[in-house]
């Protein structure tokens, strides 16, 4: 099972702050969990696919989307951050 959590405009995009999934043994990395839950509905495409730019934390680490999932992670996806 995996942890998904959404924040800022990816979380108001997707209509949901988090979930839990069982993810198909075929979804082994960020990029492929990225096309798995954008092809599930409208709002998780915009939020993925949109126009922000989306980060991606597993295990809070930033990760690149090659990043090789094992099926038990906490994956985070949010905008990139600014500061001042």
């Amino acid at each position: 099972m995996i942890t998904v959590n959404y924040f800022a405009s990816i979380r108001e995009t997707a209509r949901r702050d988090k979930e839990t999934l069982e993810i198909p043994r075929s979804v082994n990395s960020v990029e492929k969990l990225i096309e798995f839950l954008a092809e599930r509905d409208e709002n998780s495409h915009k939020a993925l696919f949109g126009e922000t730019p989306v980060l991606v934390a597993v295990n809070q680490t930033v990760v690149s989307r090659d990043y090789k999932l094992d099926g038990d992670e906490e994956i985070a996806f949010f905008p990139p951050m600014t500061g001042g």
